[in-house]
């Protein structure tokens, strides 16, 4: 008795079948639909492979026989980059199928293993682009310049981050006062025999939100979807670092409905800004400011960890020199790169942030970025008229979203005046 095919036998007949010029409409799409059933069973089987997989890595080792497998018997695979999902989706299958079918309709890729947080990060390498496909395509050149700017470090990379089970997301929000004279949070005291201890009073709001997708997607020509390098190349470069553009400036100044939650929009996050001088008016550098937000955070009783500012806010701080002296105040590494520091805080220099605007906070301990299912990859003709044009879309999206547990762990500063 002959084996049963595989799942991805079956959906690969069933893809040929898609070849014959006779079947009607709803014959295709009854064909489409039962492939992607298969797709979804094929997926869950690979998820439950890699459950498996992992419950193995975690199990006890098993005792000496003498030999070990090639590899190492603990071997774990490494950890996901921006080159591993842009090649993982030129070697998929779905690709494979769909540039058989002359790339028409849709496919996409889901990579559940891949965390987004992970992905996103600055740290994450960019791998190696080969071309092991139809080598002898021409190099098809945009009309842009193909480089992308480096982002040293991202307002992500001062956040905790973790994986979400659900698309619900529900967090409890500390909203007590500060610390000080009148704060109700800690009334704790020395309390003489015989006499009523003193109650502290918390309060708390619980948070009921969602994950929110981000996403954007590009068109390239059908040449360029059959090249590797190109393929993998926007895939890396300018789907991804637009993401993680758009979540620095979501995680800065989402309006947490229909976006993510920013932290600058969240109400009860602390503020300063300087006081109007008195004659004669001197205002504070930047510099001054930031320090004087740092003492802000440190009362709330969140000493904080990082700063956000504009880049020409922070070009006029690294600038900032001592009246008549013509040294800088900011020590910094002019030969190369440094890392950026400021107060014993991390700088974050981004445009997502406002010009005249900063962010000092304890962002570990105050927030929480989630994110849920991955990287999705999408490629598609079914677009205006992108069928007729020989154009197709490349669509790159992930869900996640802001839990701010401490809003007064962060302190907006306005600044009062530029460096000289």
């Amino acid at each position: 008795m002959p084996p049963s095919p595989t799942l991805e036998e079956q959906r690969a007949a069933l893809l040929a079948r898609l070849d014959d010029t006779n079947l009607t409409s709803e014959q295709v799409a009854e064909v489409i639909a039962e492939a992607r059933g298969l797709a979804e069973a094929i997926q869950a089987e690979s998820d439950r492979a890699a459950a498996r997989a992992a419950l193995l890595r975690t199990a006890p080792p098993a005792p000496a026989t003498g030999t070990a497998p090639p590899g190492g018997a603990d071997r774990v695979p490494p950890p996901a980059t921006l080159g591993s999902l842009a090649q993982r989706f030129a070697a998929s299958q779905g690709l494979a199928e769909y540039r058989a079918r002359d790339k028409r309709g849709q496919f996409q890729v889901e990579m559940r293993d891949i965390n987004p947080n992970q992905l996103l990060s600055r740290d994450a390498p960019a791998g190696t682009i080969t071309n092991p496909s139809v080598p002898h395509l021409p190099q098809l050149v945009p009309g842009i310049v193909q480089t992308t700017p480096d982002l040293p470090l991202l307002v992500a990379d001062l956040l905790d981050q973790q994986n979400a089970d659900y698309n619900v997301l529900e967090y409890i929000r500390d909203t007590t006062g500060t610390a000080g004279a009148g704060s109700t949070w800690n009334k704790a005291a020395v309390v003489p025999e015989g006499t009523a201890k003193p109650q502290s009073t918390l309060s708390f709001d619980t948070i009921t939100t969602t994950l929110k997708t981000c996403a954007h997607w590009i068109p390239i020509t059908r040449q360029a979807a059959d090249d590797n390098s190109q393929l993998m190349g926007y895939i890396q470069g300018r789907l991804t670092y637009g993401l993680r553009y758009l979540r620095d400036r979501q995680l800065l100044n989402g309006n947490g409905t229909t976006e993510m939650q920013g932290i600058l929009t969240t109400p009860g996050i602390g503020t300063y800004q300087q006081a109007k001088p008195v004659a004669p008016a001197v205002d504070e550098p930047p510099l001054v400011d930031i320090r004087r937000a740092k003492t802000v955070a440190e009362i709330a009783g969140f000493p904080p960890d990082g700063v956000v500012v504009h880049p020409q806010d922070w070009e006029s701080i690294e600038l900032d020199q001592a009246p008549g002296s013509g040294v800088f105040r900011v020590i910094a590494n002019v030969a190369g790169e440094a890392v950026q520091r400021v107060w014993g805080l991390n700088v974050v220099s981004t445009v997502a942030i406002a010009q005249g605007t900063a962010l000092v906070g304890g962002f570990r301990q105050g927030a929480t970025l989630w994110a849920r299912q991955g990287i999705t990859v999408l490629m598609t003709d079914s677009h205006a008229d992108f069928f007729t044009a020989n154009t197709l879309v490349v669509l790159a999206e992930f869900r996640a979203n802001l839990a701010i547990y401490q809003p007064k762990a962060f302190v907006k500063v306005t600044f009062t005046a530029s460096a000289t």
